[in-house]
């Protein structure tokens, strides 16, 4: 399991133990069920016992909270190899009954009328895994489904040595689509009058560009700058998604610059272009379960009408898979190519992050050739759809998907130690032009086509990869 993942859930469990005693109190005398940490062979049979009990319902609505209350405390208190014997068990013995599902199948092929109707509604709930039921359970207790999120974010930390817990995995990803729906969140901007508590997680959860101290993040947080986030009505102190914006002129070109402490604050009056330069998911276990599209356009929404001067919508982004890209395409022959009279400097460079590397104006043409291959052309398979290749760069694909365009590659843009490790110091701005949103989107999601700017195009047919690129986006 990962130190991340340990870290989300022992927050989980010193928050969750006290809530659910409560819960389990007055219900009978045991709050937990008495297993060992490790969860041996005997403690199996008995959580089994009492998962069965879970299902049953037998003593109501409220028998059956408490059950679940002392079920989550239990597993709350298990030490990692005890609760990934508890998440086996759950994964391996409550999924579908597949004798049942195949007689009920056998059975509706030969109904008629109202019967098969009923059969088909019979097929559905058979079809329905019975730990379904019992993650639902958790609903209804305090802080219930921000378990089931830290629940899920460190199922995703397990899969890749304990692949028997995908299906569990698989269902409670589906249940949380279903609660997470986009119009069951609430859009909020967060201000520096927002709570402490509030504003420290803001810190915690910030994945693009770390908050460094109470001085930085009151500076993002000023009268020029703006933070919105999606919150869940069960999770209200929770964000689950939140973007950072400045309010400038022009296109920003140098992240340092934006986020520089002791620069003027802008003339917000004046400003003419919204620079969303950090998207952070705040909440690992809502891993593959999209609103951040969702989230800037609602963004956009409200910047308009607070300011109807703004006449650009760009982002400031990272290019996070470019050196890693780099490193492990030594066998494309394009890059081969492209790397051949470099490669005596870029591989140590590359190796090295970048670290104490004097780039020079031959090195800033050859990693700008690079980065657009890679942003233009680099693509992996797209399992939905196969003519419509997606690109590897994880932001590119997320901007493009929303409907943006790929407006302008900026040099030395993030020199921090993190940018030049990752993307050589660039970055790029991905333009929203508003009328042209949909049919970019489209046309990436259809057909992989991605939109790029006059300028890029340009770039691209000046340079060694242009016999690389399509001539239309």
């Amino acid at each position: 399991m990962s130190e991340q993942s340990n870290s989300i859930l022992d927050k989980t469990i010193r928050r969750l133990l006290p809530l659910w005693r409560d819960v389990t109190s007055g219900r009978r005398s045991i709050d937990k069920l008495p297993l060992h940490p490790e969860l041996n062979a005997q403690d199996s049979t008995e959580l089994k016992n009492w998962m069965d009990a879970c299902l049953s319902d037998q003593g109501g609505e409220i028998a059956a909270r408490a059950r679940a209350a002392t079920l989550g405390r239990s597993f709350l208190e298990l030490n990692e190899e005890g609760r990934i014997r508890f998440l086996s068990l759950l994964s391996d013995h409550y999924g579908t009954d597949d004798d049942h599902v195949s007689e009920i199948i056998q059975h509706w092929k030969i109904c008629k009328g109202a019967e098969r109707i009923s059969c088909a509604n019979a097929l559905r709930s058979a079809l329905e895994p019975a730990r379904m039921k019992l993650l639902t359970q958790f609903n209804e207790l305090p802080e219930g489904i921000k378990f089931l999120v830290d629940m899920r974010a460190e199922l995703l930390g397990l899969l890749s040595k304990n692949p028997n817990l995908k299906p569990l995995e698989h269902d409670l990803k589906r249940l949380l689509s279903s609660w997470f729906d986009i119009g069951l969140l609430q859009l909020e901007r967060i201000t520096w009058q927002s709570s402490a508590e509030l504003l420290e997680k803001l810190i915690a959860y910030e994945a693009v560009h770390e908050i460094k101290s109470w001085n930085d993040l009151k500076n993002r947080l000023d009268s020029d700058r703006r933070c919105f986030a999606f919150f869940h009505p069960s999770m209200p102190n929770e964000p689950l998604i939140f973007v950072e914006v400045a309010l400038v002129n022009g296109l920003s070109d140098n992240v340092q610059h934006l986020l520089d402490e002791n620069a003027p604050v802008q003339d917000i009056s004046q400003a003419d272009t919204a620079i969303f330069y950090s998207i952070s998911n705040a909440q690992k276990g809502l891993a593959g379960i999209s609103f951040g599209n969702f989230l800037i356009k609602r963004v956009v929404k409200l910047l308009q009408a607070e300011f109807p001067q703004l006449t650009q919508f760009s982002t400031l982004s990272p290019i996070p898979g470019f050196c890693r890209w780099l490193k492990n395409s030594t066998q494309d022959p394009l890059v081969t190519q492209l790397l051949a009279p470099e490669r005596e400097w870029l591989e140590p460079a590359i190796a090295s992050g970048f670290n104490n590397i004097k780039l020079k104006q031959a090195h800033k043409d050859s990693l700008q050739n690079l980065a657009l291959y890679y942003l233009a052309k680099a693509h992996k398979e797209n399992k939905k759809n196969p003519n419509a290749a997606i690109a590897l760069d994880p932001v590119a694909h997320f901007h493009l998907s929303n409907g943006a365009k790929i407006e302008r590659l900026n040099w030395m843009a993030d020199s921090s130690v993190n940018g030049l490790k990752q993307s050589a110091g660039m970055m790029v701005n991905y333009l929203y032009e508003l009328p042209k949103i949909e049919s970019n989107s489209r046309q990436y999601s259809e057909k992989g086509e991605r939109s790029l700017s006059i300028g890029v195009k340009k770039q691209l047919k000046s340079n060694r990869i242009k016999q690389a690129i399509p001539s239309e986006a």
